[in-house]
């Protein structure tokens, strides 16, 4: 949804923000509409040799889970910066192949931009710097594993999990992206 210009910011959280506007209704009434709003996150699906690398993480207040590396962007910074960013702090690792895979919006009343991003021919070169909420194991997974893994009802992000589910009913399409995960020519 976008927050029309005219709308106030009725609330400011550590993360959301509640912003309430008067909208006009088919019959000539008004109501007050609202919507929240969030910084944009960011998702990286890092590629080392041929395998793909997943977080098994646990925060508090979680069961571990299976998901991607990421996190949220700072204030003013760029979607790259932060994919870079938190690819280094949560496995200690960098790329000099980054590509965007996809920019998702939420729907409905959240404004939310999210950022997928593919980050090739990674390399250790810190130790992790985790957040204190924050408990990772990297998991490396064959293409065919990892395609299973995220596709499945069980994985964290049902968002990014149903575009794979999608790709796994088209074999095309599911080598066009294996193709553009590891550059086959």
């Amino acid at each position: 949804m976008i927050i029309p210009p005219q709308a106030k910011l009725a609330f400011k959280g550590q993360i959301f923000d509640v912003y309430q506007w008067e909208q006009k209704m088919y019959d000539g009434s008004t109501e007050v509409f609202e919507a929240i709003k969030r910084p944009g996150t960011v998702q990286v699906i890092p590629v080392k040799g041929d395998k793909i690398l997943l977080a098994y993480e646990e925060q508090p207040g979680r069961g571990r889970r299976l998901s991607f590396f990421g996190g949220r962007m700072e204030q003013d910074e760029a979607p790259l910066a932060t994919a870079m960013r938190e690819l280094l702090e949560e496995t200690g690792m960098e790329s000099t192949s980054w590509d965007l895979h996809k920019e998702y919006k939420s729907g409905g009343k959240i404004d939310w931009p999210f950022f997928v991003y593919i980050a090739r021919d990674i390399k250790k070169v810190a130790e992790p710097k985790l957040d204190i909420g924050e408990k990772i194991d990297i998991r490396e997974y064959t293409f065919d594993e990892f395609v299973e893994v995220v596709s499945s009802e069980e994985y964290v992000d049902q968002q990014i999990g149903g575009e794979i589910y999608r790709l796994k009913q088209d074999k095309e399409k599911l080598a066009e992206f294996k193709n553009r995960l590891f550059i086959l020519k």
